[in-house]
């Protein structure tokens, strides 16, 4: 694949409806053709959990969120409920015709889970995989890291990375979480029916877990960009979001992601 250039957003720490609106901006701009295909590495503040297209908000229990500062929102991708604290999240935005979208999900998919294996080499992850999984091994609740789904990403034999897509008419639009440290079956306090922590802890992991030291945020975002320029062939120019698109993620936070029509209706 020849270098290509990509948008590189170091964005920082953002509250979750925020989050989720600067990507849904970020991707109307990139599938128009307003802005190149973009990389963005962000956290999160406060804390969340956000929940797939599809999920029931019925499984959170929303008292114990609110008590201990847990906002809630509802991603635009699928999938299943994730607790984002201490982790780097990514999310990146392709215009439909790009070449890391071809063909259908898993297709994209395994394209930009080659990426996400070289960071956590880089990290130190001994023997990263991302493989098809049986279906007797994938998650039965609602917990995203309960489990690994087909070609998520997985070292020392646990879930690492948790990722979905969301692909338009005209882009796609891929994002997901890798926990830094931290206990990974803290979101059990947070959902009705999860499940055990045992189960959670026996298949994934945080990545101080899995490489017995603590990653920064900042460490975990160099290795993260430079593992997509090696193995997708990118030269990334940095830049912050355009004046559009935070306009349009402001406007967003507001009638989606921070509105209880959207976060209730399922």
């Amino acid at each position: 694949m020849n270098q290509q250039e990509f948008r590189l957003i170091l964005d920082g720490a953002h509250d979750g409806a925020a989050n989720m609106a600067r990507d849904e901006a970020i991707l109307s701009a990139v599938s128009a053709g307003r802005q190149p295909p973009t990389l963005r590495l962000y956290a999160w503040q406060p804390p969340a959990i956000s929940l797939g297209q599809s999920q029931r908000i019925a499984s959170v229990n929303e008292a114990r969120c609110a008590a201990d500062g847990i906002s809630i929102v509802r991603r635009p991708t699928g999938g299943l409920a994730i607790l984002h604290a201490d982790e780097l999240t990514y999310s990146i935005a392709l215009p439909i015709q790009h070449p890391l979208a071809e063909g259908d999900v898993m297709t994209s998919y395994c394209r930009i889970a080659r990426a996400i294996l070289r960071a956590l080499s880089l990290l130190g992850v001994p023997d990263p995989r991302a493989d098809r999984v049986s279906p007797q091994d994938k998650a039965k609740g609602p917990v995203c890291f309960e489990a690994p789904s087909d070609y998520e990403v997985v070292g020392a034999g646990k879930k690492l990375v948790g990722s979905a897509q969301w692909r338009r008419l005209d882009g796609v639009l891929q994002h997901g979480s890798l926990p830094l440290r931290g206990d990974i079956a803290r979101i059990c306090d947070y959902l009705f029916d999860a499940p055990a922590p045992e189960r959670v802890r026996a298949h994934a992991a945080t990545l101080e877990e899995v490489i017995n030291r603590v990653v920064s945020w900042k460490e975990a975002a160099a290795a993260w960009q430079q593992a997509f320029a090696e193995t997708l062939g990118i030269r990334f120019v940095p830049a912050a979001l355009s004046e559009e698109e935070q306009s349009a993620a402001a406007e967003l936070r507001a009638t989606k992601y921070a509105h209880d029509k959207w976060t209730r209706r399922r």
